[in-house]
Formats: structure tokens, C-alpha cells, sequence
């Protein structure tokens, strides 16, 4: 295919419809931002050797995507410059340790050591003391108490049933036959029998309580200054910047200066501190006690690295590259640190049924009866959550009544096509998964419709509130009625409200954008549902998984234990017909007559930068009639010479020049706002004051204290693919930099391409890549343990 140049970044000389690269080479370095790195003190462990394939994505796995899940820079409480950066122990660097875990990710393109989204300091929100609106709690707060609430309630849980593994106290029993189970394995030798036999499913227990509401709470305080100049003391002792001191202080608790004398590797529970930089830390506080086979060292190491695999989506690691992963941190015995953590409770190990293909059957060729396993583990947060979700989706699914009701039966006959399959479904299933593009909401909307109108109490929630006001517009309403988020129905801003047993007063629940539902989140969903409700989760399986941890919805489509409706409503025009064959693997060629796709070759990242801005501010306006602020600028990752750092500046300079008096902003700027972590709303720049940085996101009035401004705001008209999924925009540009090639795949270029509605723009420089992402380069698989427990729940659906 031949793609003709475009003068000048001049959109309607450009008449290439798709996107196949025509000239131009890889250009522009990717920039790395070392972040406060600095000399990392003496640094007790010797490397930074990666695992083994299977271990873990890094932290950097999503860190071109910003919505994973906090959209700014991890900082600690200021950004760190050079004075920061030469100090022996970390600022705010980069959260993650480049050689704990590996990987790309699901999209994710590794592009910026100092730009990990998931775990900076928006992921410290709850603790840091200070919030928008000392009144009353606002919704990310209310989010973050709901939060709170569902990980008491499955702690609870925890003390009531009988897990695969005990944890606490000293390590013996299950735990300890898991561990010597496995290094028989690596030995050669043969495990006894008992260590994996498969316990029998528990009988069905009564459906749990769901969770509670979450009553407002005053907004908690930060560390009082008496607190934090103790830890600063001690921070400063150990050669530490003096900004680290409000997030120590937030995030070890009371008495945090003596939890740091008696224990200096509890620095690594600061988000952006990473293995080296405790060391350091350590060693200046111990002198010479500090040693590498420190036991407090093994154990904060071992949380450090299960933290690190939850930010690149991972629920659980398997044991042996956990191990391995430790051994190359110059841990001593990894299996001893392993155990330490166990029998704090600071970790969880389980073992789950291989499900490769043929492990059944070599098992069933063996005279002895045995189960082929794998050994994991995990944090207790996300391993209950995923329990917790389990048991909700399989009382879900057995509580449905036999018999068809009449307004069900109303609202199926109301529907045709599509929609009328997907309520036949709904009306005698508790779980329904459904699958499509953007055309392919129309169903759930109409099903929406039509149960409402059959006296049914439904609801539908999306990812976004553009997802929502996009669906509310298929009713011919506006958002508010019966569409909200997630965020929002979570946290009781929005929604039907909790019956006397304090579930949702629903009898049908509408989930859009189900892969971007991390674990936690669909956990507390499913559970705040009551018994006989229906619950259907509708999203397209081909872009980016969710920011937090977990891939619930390709876990469910992979478990063919409930309904799957397929929709049948082909993505509308050029763009539809380019992004569904983006889908399946083919970057095909298409006929766009009106121009709706123009692809602009360049040579380098500085070349990339000028087309962007030329197309933003110039020729799509001229072209199109979108303007500027309609028109969002999608690029693989926050750092480089085209990373949206960069492209913001110059957009920034030629939409809203000023002198960014406040953080950096001015009132008309573009941006992002991360009032929790996992959630990028878009807004704009109203004014600033002694109250802080006011801004309108999604039509209503947001106040951002002035210390948090750095942590959860940045500027908006470039964005990484995950801050952008959800959202739909009239026209996107997707600038693909030299520097790209090796972070694309097949998930990011279907995310980044299908953000257009009516124009889409590629700013082209890698050349061969992008076919060949699109063809080869699909997600990277991540741990959970879902699959499995949905296994042992669920029969197969018939």
C-alpha cells in the first residue's frame, strides 16, 4: 500500500487511508528520567536481574498508560530535581525496580523509569491526609471508603472459611508442604500426594452480607508536623530527602519514625522507593549490621515484589519466580524470606490446578491419583478480593428462580435482533457477559430501555463519564437516571441506593467497559448485588485490560460458565472497518473518501512533535470543523521526545500560552484529573485560589488542594492509551515516535485507533512495527487465580 506525504502536516493534502508505514525512519531516543535514583546509597543488593518470563510485568508494564492507575508522576510531595536525584536514598523516583519483574505488559510501553501511574502517590491518596473538600467527603473519597469497607468485609470472610493455606504465626502445616512441595519438584524429586489433593468444593453457604454503603466520614487528617518532622529525622539520618517525610508518615502510621529505626527496609511501602534505594537507607541506619541476608530485608522485599507484579496486573506470582526474583535481589535463602513473610501474614501461598492443555491427561496416565498444580502466591488484598468475587458470581448465578417472571418475559418481548438475544439470556441467567465495539452498546442501552420500561429496577454503569453520557445518549437522556460509573455508584453518588440489607436495590445491573474493571472493583459490584438480580458485563475484549490488578473479564470469557452474546453490530464507516481488522490481528486497507483516516510520516520525534501540533491546531479545525480542544493527541508513553510531556509543553505553548503560575497551570488549560487511583477524568482549568486549583471535569466543579495539584493533575491534551480507553474523542491524533517501535501491540493500537469518531490522524515514524505489532504482538498474559476458583464454583453453562 502506498501512502502519499502530507505537505506541511497539511490534513487535506494527506489521502492515505490506512495505516501502513510509506517512509520515514525510527527517530528520537527514548528518554529515560533516572526520577531519584541518584546514588542509591550503598546498595546491599548486588543487581537488578530479572525473573523468569512467566513472573511479572513491571511496574512500568502500563506505564506509558497513565491510567494505571494514578495519571501523574509519582512524586513525594514535590517533584525532584536535580538536588533530589544526587541524594543517597530515593525521592519519589521510579515505583518500580527495573529489575524485579519483566515484561511489557498488556500494551504498555516501558518508556519512563520516573512515570509509573499505578502505585505513585494518587495510589497514596487515602492516606495522605488531604483531599478536595474538607466539608464533606467527595467521591473519590467515598470510593476509597467503599473500598475500605469491601477489604474488612473479605477480611472477615478470611477467618470464617477454610482456605488452601493457613498464614500467621509460625509457618508449619499447608504453607510449609506448598514450599516443600515445590522444591522437591525442582529437585526431581516426587511430591507426596497428600500436598496436592484437590479438597472438596464447600457446600454452597447462604448468600454473604453485600456491601454497606459507606457512611460519610470526615476527611482524615494528614500527619500532624510533629509526626513528620520525627520522620524526617529519621529520614534524614538515613541520607533520605526531606519530601519523602509526609508520605513515610502517611503510609507506616503511628509511631512511623520507631517502625523505621527498628525496621529502615520499611521505607520500600513508600510509593517510588525501590529495593536499591532502601538499601541505602538501610545501611546508613545500621552500619554495619546491615547485611544482605537481613531477615527484615527478605521479607520487605518479598511484599515489595508481590506489590510490584499487583501494579502490572498480576493477583498472584508464582512461587518459583518469586523465589528466583528474590534470589537475584542477593536475597540468601529466597525460601526462607518466602516463609518470613508467610508467617507475618504478609503473604499468601496457594496451589491451583494447572489448566495447560494436557496436564489432565498426563495425570490421568499415572497409576497414582494426581493433580498437577501450580504454586502462587499473593497478597491477602487481592487474593480475598478475587475470592470474594468468585463466591458473589457463583450466588448470582444459583439464585436466579427457575421460572421466567412476567416483566422479564415483558421486556424481552419488547426487544428485536441483538438486543432481544441478549435479554432472552439475561431474563433466566444471573451472569451474562456480552461483547462488541462502540456500535455494539446499542444492545445493553435497549435492554436497559426496555426492563425499566417493564417495571424492572436497572441500572447501567461505564468506565467514564463520556462512556456514560455516550450510553445515556442511546436512551435519549442525559446521565444522572439510569447511567452512572462505576466510581460513582461505588462510592453512593449515584444509583438506586442500598435496600434494608444494604444491597442495591436492583434487579438488573449494566456493567460497560467490563475489561477495565480491576479486581477490587468488580468484587465490590458483584457483592453489593442481591440475590436474583441479574447482572450482565458488556465490553470489547480487544482493547487494554484494566489499570488495577486482575483481567476479569477475559477470565470469565475463558471460565464457559455463563452466557456469552456476541454482538452482531459492526463498528460503523472507514474507522469501524479499520479498527474491528486492527481486532483480529490485520492492519487492512481501507477506502476512506472523506479523509476520515490520514496518515503523516515522519522521520524522528521532533519531526513527530511539529506534525502533531500542526494537525491539532491547524489542519484537522480547517479540514474537519473539530477544534483544538475537541481533538485528543494519544502517544505510547509520558516520557521521550514525543511522550505527552513533551507534546503537552508545545501544545500548551500554541492553544494556552501562559506562565503556569499555579503548579504550572493556567485557567483554559487542558488536563487530566486522578482523584483515585485507576480513574482519569478529563476537565479544564476554571480558576486558582488560596482553596486550590478549581477545575471542570465532566461538567462538574472539582477543588484540588494545593499539595495534591502535582500528585493528580496534569495537563490533558496528550494522554497515554490508558488514560484515554473509556473515552471517545471527533478527532484523535496517535503519534507513534521511532523510539515506539519495540513497546506497541496489538491491544494499544486497537485502544489508540478506536479513541476517533470521526477522524483519525496517525503521526507514522516506526515504520515496519506497526503491522507487525498488530499481527504478533498481543497482551502478555497475567496471573490471577479467578479462572480456577470459578472453576471449582460454576459448572459449565449448558
Amino acid at each position: 500500500m502506498t501512502t502519499e506525504q502530507t505537505p506541511a502536516g497539511d490534513t487535506e493534502g494527506a489521502a492515505s487511508p490506512a495505516p501502513t508505514p510509506a517512509e520515514g525512519t525510527s527517530g528520537g531516543a527514548t528518554e529515560v528520567a533516572t526520577g531519584a535514583a541518584g546514588d542509591g546509597g550503598a546498595e546491599v543488593s548486588g543487581g537488578g536481574a530479572e525473573p523468569t518470563a512467566q513472573a511479572a510485568e513491571t511496574a512500568g508494564d502500563r506505564r506509558d498508560d497513565a491510567g494505571a492507575p494514578d495519571d501523574g508522576e509519582p512524586r513525594s510531595g514535590g517533584r525532584t530535581d536535580g538536588a533530589d536525584a544526587s541524594a543517597r536514598t530515593p525521592s519519589a523516583g521510579a515505583p518500580e525496580d527495573a529489575g524485579a519483574v519483566s515484561g511489557t505488559g498488556d500494551g504498555g510501553a516501558e518508556v519512563d523509569a520516573g512515570d509509573v501511574e499505578n502505585g505513585g502517590p494518587a495510589a497514596e491518596a487515602g492516606a495522605s491526609g488531604s483531599a478536595e473538600g474538607a466539608s464533606a467527603p467527595s467521591e473519590a473519597e467515598a470510593e476509597l471508603a467503599a473500598q475500605r469497607v469491601e477489604r474488612e468485609r473479605i477480611a472477615r470472610r478470611k477467618a470464617e472459611r477454610q482456605g488452601p493455606v493457613e498464614s500467621g504465626g509460625k509457618l508449619s502445616g499447608r504453607a510449609a508442604d506448598l514450599l516443600a512441595a515445590v522444591r522437591a519438584v525442582e529437585s526431581g524429586e516426587k511430591a507426596s500426594a497428600p500436598t496436592f489433593v484437590e479438597a472438596a468444593p464447600a457446600p454452597r453457604r447462604p448468600a454473604p452480607e453485600p456491601v454497606r454503603r459507606p457512611e460519610p466520614v470526615p476527611v482524615t487528617a494528614a500527619p500532624d508536623a510533629e509526626t513528620v518532622g520525627a520522620v524526617w529525622a529519621v529520614l534524614a539520618e538515613g541520607g533520605a530527602p526531606e519530601a519523602l517525610a509526609p508520605q513515610a508518615a502517611a503510609a507506616l502510621g503511628d509511631g512511623a519514625e520507631d517502625t523505621l529505626r527498628a525496621d529502615p527496609w520499611q521505607l520500600l511501602r513508600v510509593a517510588g522507593v525501590r529495593p536499591e534505594q532502601a538499601d541505602g537507607f538501610a545501611r546508613a541506619l545500621l552500619g554495619a549490621e546491615c547485611r544482605p541476608d537481613d531477615e527484615r530485608r527478605g521479607r520487605a522485599l518479598t511484599v515489595w515484589l508481590l506489590e510490584q507484579a499487583a501494579v502490572a496486573g498480576h493477583t498472584a506470582l508464582d512461587l518459583p519466580a518469586l523465589t528466583e526474583a528474590l534470589g537475584k535481589r542477593t536475597v540468601p535463602d529466597p525460601d526462607e524470606a518466602v516463609q518470613s513473610a508467610l508467617a507475618e501474614g504478609d503473604a499468601l501461598v496457594f496451589q491451583d490446578a494447572l489448566e495447560e492443555p494436557g496436564a489432565q491427561s498426563a495425570a490421568a496416565g499415572t497409576d497414582e491419583e494426581e493433580v498437577p498444580v501450580r504454586v502462587l502466591a499473593g497478597l491477602e488484598r487481592y487474593a480475598l478480593a478475587e475470592e470474594s468475587l468468585a463466591d458473589a458470581l457463583a450466588r448470582l448465578v444459583n439464585s436466579v428462580p427457575k421460572e421466567t417472571e412476567e416483566p422479564w418475559e415483558a421486556a424481552v418481548g419488547a426487544l428485536t435482533r441483538g438486543a432481544a438475544d441478549l435479554a432472552r439470556q439475561v431474563a433466566g441467567h444471573g451472569l451474562v457477559l456480552h461483547t462488541g465495539g462502540e456500535a455494539a452498546r446499542s444492545e445493553p442501552a435497549a435492554l436497559l430501555g426496555a426492563a425499566r420500561a417493564a417495571g424492572l429496577r436497572a441500572f447501567a454503569v461505564c468506565h467514564t463519564p463520556d462512556g456514560a453520557r455516550r450510553l445515556a445518549a442511546y436512551l435519549g437522556e442525559e446521565p444522572g437516571g439510569a447511567v452512572g460509573t462505576v466510581a460513582g455508584l461505588l462510592s453512593g453518588a449515584s444509583g438506586p441506593g442500598r435496600d434494608a440489607e444494604g444491597a442495591l436495590d436492583l434487579d438488573l445491573l449494566i456493567v460497560l467497559d467490563a475489561p477495565q474493571l480491576d479486581v477490587e472493583a468488580a468484587a465490590m459490584l458483584a457483592e453489593s448485588l442481591p440475590d436474583g438480580a441479574r447482572l450482565v458485563l458488556s465490553g470489547d475484549p480487544a482493547v487494554l485490560w484494566s489499570a488495577g490488578p486482575g483481567r476479569v473479564f477475559a477470565d470469565l470469557l475463558a471460565v464457559p460458565a455463563c452466557p456469552q452474546v456476541a454482538s452482531r453490530v459492526p463498528d460503523p464507516g472507514p474507522l469501524g472497518e479499520l479498527v474491528s481488522g486492527i481486532g483480529v490481528g490485520e492492519l487492512v486497507q481501507v477506502e476512506a473518501p472523506g479523509k476520515e483516516i490520514v496518515i503523516v510520516p515522519v522521520r524522528d520525534a521532533g519531526e513527530a512533535v511539529h506534525r502533531t501540533v500542526q494537525l491539532v491546531a491547524d489542519s484537522v479545525p480547517r479540514a474537519f470543523g473539530v477544534p483544538p480542544e475537541e481533538t485528543v493527541v494519544i502517544t505510547p508513553g509520558h516520557g521521550g521526545a514525543a511522550g505527552t510531556r513533551a507534546l503537552n509543553t508545545v501544545l500548551k505553548e500554541r492553544l494556552n500560552p501562559g506562565p503556569g503560575r499555579f503548579g504550572g497551570f493556567d485557567p483554559g488549560d487542558r488536563i487530566v484529573h486522578s482523584p483515585a487511583p485507576g480513574r482519569t477524568v478529563p476537565g479544564r482549568v476554571v480558576r486558582a485560589d488560596a482553596e486550590g486549583l478549581h477545575l471542570e471535569c465532566a461538567g462538574a466543579p472539582v477543588v484540588v488542594p494545593r499539595e495534591l495539584v502535582e500528585s493528580r493533575v496534569r495537563h490533558g491534551w496528550a494522554l497515554t492509551a490508558h488514560q484515554a480507553v473509556g473515552g471517545r474523542w471527533p478527532a484523535a491524533v496517535v503519534v507513534l515516535p521511532g523510539d515506539a517501535a519495540n513497546v506497541l501491540t496489538r491491544p494499544w493500537v486497537y485502544t489508540a485507533f478506536g479513541r476517533a469518531d470521526r477522524h483519525l490522524s496517525v503521526v507514522h515514524g516506526v515504520e515496519q512495527a506497526l503491522p507487525r505489532a498488530v499481527a504478533e504482538s498481543v497482551a502478555k498474559p497475567r496471573t490471577t487465580r479467578l479462572r480456577t476458583l470459578l472453576r471449582v464454583q460454576l459448572p459449565p453453562a449448558g
